[in-house]
């Protein structure tokens, strides 16, 4: 099982604890010890993902459940934009993905509480760390890693004027999240609430039909 480069810290302090207690105090003082190892190990798994081909195809920024899909005011254009919210719960991976290949021409991080992820106005409140991503025909879209109620730490290694890849990882949120991605009002939605999404695998819209020639 791969496992992603930012829980080896966790991941090594847990075992090496385990170990002392199991061998110190044996396998019933240890067995709690165990399964928060195996828990550890789990979050931090990172599968290899397959990008679609298909032309114009946007793919989704993280692994989760999408729990929101409306129309809204990207609040980093002023313009009305299909919003989609994607819910990440301590038993989904982790990693963030490039929903589509272009240039970063923005990254902006904003400080802010640590609701609980899977609600709403969490958007407005949390600590949460933007991405603005231009196609090379123009096309823009917002991707927003949010903190959640236990995840206090936001990793992102893509910086403005990097060019990115679609499905190339670019972050990382620990311990539970949400991720949330603005789409121009053209693009052609192929995300519903409740659907279960993979990062950089599976599609969430189309860029529009003209772009895509």
């Amino acid at each position: 099982m791969p496992i992603a480069r930012e829980g080896y810290p966790f991941i090594a302090a847990i075992i090496i604890l385990t170990v002392i207690v199991h061998l110190s105090l044996g396998w019933e003082w240890a067995m709690p010890f165990w399964i928060a190892s195996v828990f550890i190990l789990q979050f931090f798994r990172e599968p290899k993902i397959k990008v679609p081909t298909a032309p114009g195809a946007i793919v989704s920024p993280a692994y989760g459940r999408i729990v929101s899909v409306t129309q809204d005011i990207n609040p980093y254009n002023g313009k009305l934009s299909h919003r989609i919210a994607i819910f990440l719960n301590v038993f989904s991976v982790h990693s963030n993905q490039i929903p589509m290949s272009g240039v970063v021409t923005k990254r902006e991080y904003t400080t802010g509480k640590f609701l609980n992820a899977a609600l709403d106005k969490s958007s407005e409140e949390n600590e949460r760390n933007a991405l603005v991503i231009q196609s090379e025909n123009s096309l823009e879209v917002v991707c927003i890693q949010i903190a959640g109620l236990i995840a206090r730490r936001i990793l992102c290694y893509v910086n403005e004027g990097d060019q990115v890849s679609k499905g190339d990882k670019y972050g990382f949120i620990r311990f539970g999240s949400r991720v949330e991605i603005y789409l121009p009002l053209d693009c052609t939605i192929r995300a519903a609430i409740g659907d279960k999404v993979r990062g950089g695998s599976d599609l969430i819209g189309y860029m529009p039909q003209e772009l895509t020639i």
